[in-house]
């Protein structure tokens, strides 16, 4: 039910906003730049159209699972290390990245959204698979901050990279799933290397519409929805810039900080809360004072990634306690998720605040 809210939510913005333009055809870019669903008769099979691209639906079943909340983004230029023959994507809305990846893939390309941590970058590219039901999996570049392989992963990490790409390459051909690279640009350059001849050669055969090619010295099976997605952070110190061989298998999407009040908004709203603007205000204001007043600690967190925890606990809070103030429930989900990690001093000024 959560899912569905959300997805209505989205649609019924969009509809104002093709009313409020009297959009009367379906020409009309504000409608072409929707994502749409279509059975196609001559395929036989429903199809999924985003401006001039259209891609076949993907039949996976992944379960009632939450979906994304479609925001505003700030505009802003793709750092020069992202440009591809100095072309920059500057984008808006999620729905313009949606934009953005559907054409990529139009294109037998990949999608590189790059941003700050907690800018939706991995889970705009999993929310489109959902979308196209298919199966998306998610591969994290393991890497500490200071640049180096953790220690207790140091041998495993060299073990997965130099033997088992291939593989896992080789299984994500035959399958045709989508992977996501978290933090691509912390690999190696030697790795990105290896990997950009891998990609590159799928890439080939999807472009040469080949059912079987040749992969590291073997004939495997392709299936032509296979596709890689990779995610990178330019405010990382120690990033690796990527090779122009690898950068010419990518669109670069430019991803910044959403808008926290309005994905809090529809976050209370479909679990339940009616007084969900308000409500939404005051938590990403009372966020906002604890970042700037509260004591800097490496575990405080007042980023998106917290503020959903937050309101899925209050969520979950109000359904066992239906009948207690919307208010309540919420103040008791910020301090159930927050007081246990701050430091006695810090403590007592987050109680004043909430």
């Amino acid at each position: 039910l959560c899912a569905l809210i959300t997805l209505d939510v989205h649609a019924r913005d969009m509809i104002t906003a093709m009313v409020k333009s009297q959009v009367a055809s379906v020409d009309n870019f504000e409608w072409q730049k929707q994502l749409r669903y279509y059975w196609d008769l001559e395929m036989d099979n429903c199809v999924v159209r985003m401006s001039s691209s259209l891609y076949v639906y993907g039949y996976e079943y992944l379960g009632a699972s939450p979906r994304l909340v479609i925001t505003p983004l700030t505009v802003i230029n793709i750092p020069p290390e992202l440009k591809i023959n100095n072309i920059s994507f500057l984008l808006e809305k999620k729905d313009r990245c949606y934009l953005c990846l559907m054409g990529a893939l139009q294109l037998d390309l990949g999608g590189a959204p790059a941003g700050p941590a907690g800018t939706g970058k991995t889970e705009t590219t999993k929310d489109l698979a959902k979308s196209l039901a298919k199966q998306s999996e998610r591969m994290i570049c393991f890497i500490t901050d200071d640049g180096q392989i953790c220690p207790g992963l140091a041998q495993a990490a060299a073990w997965v990279l130099n033997n088992m790409m291939g593989r896992f390459f080789s299984g994500l051909a035959q399958s045709g799933a989508w992977c996501c690279f978290d933090e691509f640009n912390r690999i190696d350059i030697e790795v990105l290397s290896v990997i950009a001849q891998q990609l590159i050669t799928i890439r080939n055969a999807k472009s040469a519409k080949l059912s079987r090619f040749m992969f590291e010295g073997r004939e495997i099976k392709l299936i032509a929805t296979a596709a890689a997605f990779i995610t990178m952070n330019p405010g990382y110190a120690g990033r690796t810039e990527l090779p122009d061989n690898l950068k010419a298998l990518f669109r670069p999407i430019a991803m910044m900080v959403p808008n926290y009040a309005l994905i809090a908004e529809v976050i209370l709203y479909s679990e339940g809360f009616e007084d969900s603007k308000s409500l939404a205000q005051k938590m990403v204001q009372m966020y906002k004072l604890c970042s700037e007043q509260l004591s800097q600690q490496d575990h405080y967190d007042f980023g998106m990634r917290a503020v959903k925890s937050v309101l899925v606990m209050a969520g979950a809070l109000k359904r066992q306690n239906p009948d207690k103030s919307e208010d309540v429930v919420l103040i008791r989900a910020l301090r159930d998720s927050n007081l246990p990690k701050f430091l006695i001093q810090d403590a007592a000024l987050f109680q004043v605040c909430s």
